[in-house]
Formats: C-alpha cells, structure tokens, sequence
C-alpha cells in the first residue's frame, strides 16, 4: 500500500464536530454489544462481550446461539444495521436521526422475529448518566459522514495494532472494540496475577473491573473522545514506578487525569510518517511497562 493512499484513510474528524453523532452511535453500539454479551460462551477479560472492525463497520462477529448462528453489523458504508441469521433470515434498520428508544425498540422486535435472546440489562454502562434505552430521547443524531470517518479512522488504528500484537510471543488479546467506553484496545499480559481492581467505573459493577483487571497486563489502543481528533492511548496495570517517564515519541503526553499515555490522533494524522510514529508510541510504552523483566 502506498504512503499516499494510507494518508487518504486517516481522515480529520474533530472530537467536538461529530460529539452528538458520537454520543448515539455509542447508545446504538452497547445495545448490540450487550445482545453479543448475553449469547455469546463467556472468555476472560470480558473478551466475548466485544464488537470487531469490519470492512464495513463493526460487527459481532458470528455468536453460537441455542437457534444457530446470528450476526448484527453496523454497517457504517450504507448506513443500515443488519441483522443475520444463518438459516438466511436478515432483517435491517437504517441508520438516520433516530432516537435510542426507537432504535431499541426496532431491535428488540427484529430479535424476537429471529429467535435471538435480547434480554439485556437496557441501560449503558460507563457513562456518568445511564439513561435506560427505552427511554432516551435524547440522543438522536446520526451524521453519515462522521460515522464512516470514524469507521475509517478505526480501519487505520486496527492495521497498526495488529502489527503490534503480532509482535508479541505472550498471552495477548484480539484487537477488539469495548463497547463500554467506545475503544479500540489490545493488551499483552506478564502472566502474573494482579492486585484487585479498586472499581468505581460509573455505572458499572466492580466485579467487571476485577475480572478485567485480575492479571498484569500493558493495554493500548484508540479512544474517540481525546485529543482534537481522538487519540492513541497507553497504560499498565497495575502502574509501577517509572512507568510515567517512558522515552515516547514527540506529541505523546502522560496525562496524569487518565493515568495513561495520550498521542493525539491528529499527531499521527500530519506526521511525516504516521505507522512509524504510532509504532515507536506502542513500542516506547511497552517497553516501558515490562521493564527489566520481559514478558512473553
């Protein structure tokens, strides 16, 4: 792939322009997410409650019910969610100006239509107001333009993440999207057990975060809602002394609000060489949180 075509996808999207599309699509997305969650076997980490980069959006991917196999994709270059069942059955919502309780309600009759278990605990969680799904009103916009651009921005974050994972011999995640807090992440652990989570995640049970957080582990990915375009971001847990003062590349930051590392996407986007920026970035944190004591 040539250097000009992979400017072409890392497109400008800033966090305060598309903020109310962001906001309902994020509603739309842990409603699909929490169908995926009450289906699918369960996987450590939380893995099997995640959505994945598709070539048209994001996806569950294919979920194992007691009827079959299911599937319910966003996609974001036709802006319709479908939903598949593998006996062939599909049925769809356009994505426009709806409400989260429309959308909610849409969905849950196409489930009872396709035999898909949608009995969710319906209000979001890790956001500060956890409006139930049936009755938000609130959040209703829905910018075509600014939900394929975050499509394309999460294409461009999942081809440098999965170089990286691939650089790794240890226990590592996919690279997957929580739908919780809307990002992009994948983690290399040490293979050693972590100290118990301390919780308080808004609307969100302690007990996810300890199974989350119950071994030691180095987590990167992308988040929407930093920088003036999203960001980069980086963590250990739990931290260790030194952590903080990593050697990251210019433009990266530690911000000591999210106790993580930050290089702001629009860093990447003007860099004279984006992939190799944001993999110095990558690098430069791991490196940082193994330490002497190398993983994997």
């Amino acid at each position: 792939m040539t250097a000009q075509r992979r400017m072409a996808e890392r497109t400008e999207l800033r966090v305060d322009e598309w903020e109310p599309t962001r906001r309902t699509l994020h509603m739309w997305l842990q409603i699909v997410g929490k169908i995926r969650m009450i289906n699918a076997d369960p996987v450590n980490h939380w893995w099997h409650v995640t959505l994945h980069v598709s070539p048209r959006g994001l996806t569950t991917g294919p979920v194992v019910d007691a009827a079959g196999v299911f599937e319910i994709e966003f996609d974001l270059l036709h802006d319709v969610l479908v939903v598949r069942r593998q006996d062939g059955r599909s049925e769809s919502i356009a994505l426009a100006d709806t409400t989260v309780a429309d959308f909610y309600a849409a969905l849950l009759a196409i489930c009872a239509r396709l035999d898909i278990d949608a009995r969710i605990h319906a209000a979001p969680n890790k956001v500060d107001r956890a409006i139930p799904f049936a009755d938000d009103t609130i959040h209703h916009v829905y910018d075509p333009d600014h939900a394929r651009a975050f499509w394309r921005q999460l294409v461009d974050v999942q081809r440098g993440l999965s170089a990286y994972r691939g650089g790794f011999r240890g226990k590592s995640s996919p690279v997957h999207f929580f739908w919780g807090a809307m990002d992009l992440a994948v983690t290399r652990f040490s293979g050693r057990p972590a100290p118990a989570h301390p919780g308080g995640v808004p609307n969100c049970p302690d007990s996810v975060m300890v199974e989350s957080y119950s071994a030691e582990l180095a987590s990167a990915g992308f988040w929407p809602g930093a920088g003036e375009e999203g960001a980069y971001y980086a963590y250990r847990y739990p931290d260790r002394p030194g952590y903080r003062d990593a050697p990251v590349p210019p433009g990266a930051y530690w911000d000591d609000t999210l106790r993580e590392f930050i290089l702001p996407y629009e860093t990447v986007r003007r860099s004279s060489d984006p992939d190799a920026l944001v993999k110095q970035f990558l690098t430069a944190t791991f490196d940082a949180a193994q330490g002497d004591d190398r993983w994997g």
